[in-house]
């Protein structure tokens, strides 16, 4: 395994170590699914984490367990960058989890993540993780891979991921330092980085006017087959008359709904994909001062922005719809596919937008010249 000695990193010996991960709600209802989260990550802490690393002489400590009084998410950024050691437990790719971890990736300093089998984020797979699962051998198991992680850190140093790696100018193949005046012509710069992820965010904006387009197309089709279902009951029309009308109308939306349902699956792909990777770039701007951030990170703030901006738009369009959906399910069973689909895609564009909602929030405060 390549060590950080080769990398530049010389061995430290962290005196304390911070903890990010899923915390839960302590005040939760007895017996509800939120208690037991709590209860679960809260026994990884206590018989995982803390017990490994007094092992070694590192005191470990959670963000429920900072004495300080102040502002909490400065607290948290500051133990996040400033600490000797972090360990992350990324089970479920929790959203504020993965911005502290892109924060910390960057600095280049210590950090070991575990995370629950079957519980990991897509994107940050290739990461070594030590796994474990929900039963009291494997936590065991944990405790022992962790401290022997710590031993070889603390032997041998530290490895560099790879967004350290970057910023150091190092390169990401065999692990080795090039010369101070030598340059990789195929490693990746933080500028190529920002490409990437740009791009990412350009296919994003493209399934999103594909969606609002289609959006209007259903829409459309809704209000003529409103009117022709109006005149139909003013003119006293049989129920048959009217069945038929539906069955016209479930059939023209049909493939926009399909197409509707795959666009939105697509976008919410996307946004996983890319999540880790834009926080970890808003914690490198959020580092930066703002007068040496440069046009491209002005343009990556403002892109985020207005593509939450265009999705708040959609998603008011499609929810609107999808509240009726319901309703037009029991109206024929020719509409309960198409109707189907919308929903899915409801469903997608929540999940997906909330998260985008976090990025623009972001991005408006360093737009701003806030920080967290």
């Amino acid at each position: 395994m390549t060590t950080a000695q080769s990398l530049g990193q010389e061995p430290v010996q962290p005196q304390r170590c911070f903890v990010i991960g899923p915390i839960g709600d302590p005040h939760a209802a007895p017996g509800s699914s939120e208690q037991e989260e709590h209860e679960h990550h809260l026994a990884v802490f206590e018989q995982v984490i803390v017990p490994a690393c007094e092992k070694h002489g590192i005191t470990a400590v959670r963000a429920d367990g900072i004495a300080h009084a102040g502002d909490i998410n400065e607290q948290i950024c500051r133990h996040v960058v400033e600490s000797d050691l972090v360990i992350a437990d990324v089970s479920g790719g929790n959203p504020n989890v993965m911005y502290e971890l892109g924060l910390r990736h960057i600095t280049g300093k210590p950090t070991i993540h575990i995370g629950e089998a079957g519980q990991l984020p897509f994107d940050i797979a290739s990461i070594r993780t030590i796994r474990y699962r929900r039963m009291r051998s494997d936590l065991a198991a944990a405790r022992r891979e962790i401290e022997s992680a710590l031993e070889v850190g603390l032997r041998d140093g530290f490895e560099l991921l790879t967004p350290a790696r970057v910023l150091r100018g190092l390169q990401t193949g065999d692990g080795t330092a090039p010369h101070a005046n030598e340059e990789d012509d195929d490693a990746p710069g933080l500028l190529d980085d920002f490409a990437v992820i740009e791009d990412g965010l350009d296919e994003m904006t493209a399934d999103m006017e594909a969606i609002t387009k289609t959006i209007e197309t259903i829409g459309a089709l809704t209000e003529q087959s409103n009117t022709e279902m109006l005149d139909l009951t003013q003119a006293n029309a049989p129920a048959s008359a009217r069945l038929a009308a539906v069955a016209r109308y479930a059939e023209t939306i049909s493939s926009p709904a399909g197409e509707l349902n795959t666009v939105a699956g697509a976008f919410a792909e996307r946004m996983v994909t890319l999540d880790s990777g834009v926080r970890a770039a808003l914690g490198v701007i959020e580092m930066t001062p703002p007068e040496e951030r440069g046009e491209e990170a002005e343009e990556f703030l403002e892109q985020l922005m207005s593509l939450d901006e265009t999705a708040q738009g959609g998603l008011a369009q499609i929810g609107s719809f999808g509240m009726s959906a319901g309703d037009l399910a029991r109206l024929s069973r020719h509409l309960r596919k198409p109707v189907k689909e919308i929903s899915a895609a409801v469903r997608h564009l929540t999940a997906a937008i909330k998260r985008m909602g976090e990025w623009a929030a972001k991005a408006r405060l360093l737009a701003g010249g806030g920080t967290v």
